[in-house]
């Protein structure tokens, strides 16, 4: 099979480049830096052109409300192009509980799930949780001096690699016509979180104090951000992933 897998250079993309690769297939990545542009259109027809399955992993540069804009204009580009080149299978990654919480950039990936649910192109939408790799720019947005304020709000993380590799399986399968969701195998509040981080990987004299009006995920109530019953559960765990980072 032929994989065009846009956004192939990022965190995820480059996985999942590797993980086609190793199987055999035949990957095309294309980023910004290939030449390709997704919201100009720019590079989309050479980077589709005989593909089978095209992998949209692109992101929108802002988390605020022009993120909207970004998924609405370069999902009717790629659609269309996808249409054009005859593609057969169209995979996206989002997140769960993204039609429950109320932000821009969340707002802003639910429109990107709704064009593709409604293009022609037969699809695949992989809802994941929060990433590992994420904790530490969380940490950082709400640190004030060496006190880092996060929300108790209950979090399922799930390691970048193991997301990764189930957009290959996704992408590597025959359309879902729906959604699959992944989330790591624990259950933490973020606050008890960002202990764990500071307990293995000390930073100074950074501490954790609860705030429940810290941040982005202050505004998540309830069990939003956890997996749903069903959902796969990943094999990675954050304290084993910490062990392992440099």
């Amino acid at each position: 099979m032929k994989f065009a897998v846009l956004g192939g250079r990022g965190r995820i993309g480059s996985q999942v480049v590797d993980g086609l690769t190793a199987a055999g297939h035949d990957v095309k990545p294309a980023s910004l830096s290939t030449g390709l542009d997704v919201v100009s259109g720019k590079g989309l027809e050479e980077a589709l052109a005989g593909a089978d399955v095209v992998i949209n992993l692109t992101n929108s540069p802002s988390f605020d409300d022009t993120s909207i804009d970004f998924f609405e204009t370069s999902m009717s580009n790629i659609g269309a192009a996808a249409e054009a080149a005859g593609v057969r299978h169209f995979v996206i990654l989002s997140i769960i509980g993204v039609d429950q919480v109320p932000v821009d950039y969340y707002r802003a990936k639910v429109a990107q799930e709704h064009i593709l649910e409604n293009g022609p192109t037969p699809y695949s939408i992989v809802r994941v949780t929060q990433f590992f790799e994420f904790v530490g720019a969380i940490m950082s947005w709400t640190t004030e001096g060496d006190a880092v304020h996060l929300p108790s709000t209950p979090v399922q993380p799930i390691a970048a690699a193991d997301v990764a590799a189930a957009v290959v399986r996704a992408a590597t399968g025959p359309p879902l016509q729906g959604i699959h969701n992944i989330a790591g195998p624990e259950v933490f509040t973020l606050d008890e979180l960002g202990r764990i981080t500071l307990e293995a990987r000390p930073d100074g004299d950074r501490h954790v104090v609860t705030d429940d009006q810290a941040g982005m995920f202050a505004e998540v109530s309830g069990d939003v951000l956890i997996a749903p019953k069903g959902t796969e559960l990943a094999p990675t765990h954050y304290r084993d992933w910490l062990r392992q980072q440099p």
